[in-house]
């Protein structure tokens, strides 16, 4: 089985759709024998289910994510766990282990509208952040 998780310098980037690396973690027997940390080369947002499908991932842990990019993954079988912070490494063992915190009704609210800082810069008052 493969993980994805958005990465930024070890902890979870919390903006799916404008995650330009992603840790992949290899699970075989209920451990990780395998990560690697690549990049999206330009990829986002529903462009992201297709690119994370061929790399064989089965399961996105996340932070931030909006329903668009949540019904793409859903479109090909790639099952989200949103709404997590922290280290990559252990929200994947979380998950193997069965312990990962998430919420499974996370949604970017700047994608419904509600959102008027000016994009992603920052301003903590919406999910992505």
């Amino acid at each position: 089985m493969k993980i994805a998780i958005p990465y930024e310098n070890g902890e979870i980037f919390q903006h799916f759709g404008h995650s330009e690396h992603f840790e992949i973690f290899d699970v075989e027997n209920g451990a990780i024998v395998k990560s690697e940390v690549i990049e999206t080369a330009g990829q986002g947002h529903g462009a992201l289910a297709a690119f994370l499908y061929e790399k064989g991932v089965r399961v996105l842990i996340c932070g931030g994510i909006g329903g668009g990019a949540q019904a793409a993954l859903s479109t090909v079988r790639i099952a989200v766990f949103g709404g997590v912070t922290g280290s990559t490494r252990d929200a994947a063992e979380a998950y193997i282990t069965g312990g990962l915190e998430y919420d499974p009704s996370v949604r970017c609210s700047h994608h419904d509208g509600a959102h008027s800082c000016g994009g992603c810069g920052g301003c903590g008052s919406h999910g992505c952040h």
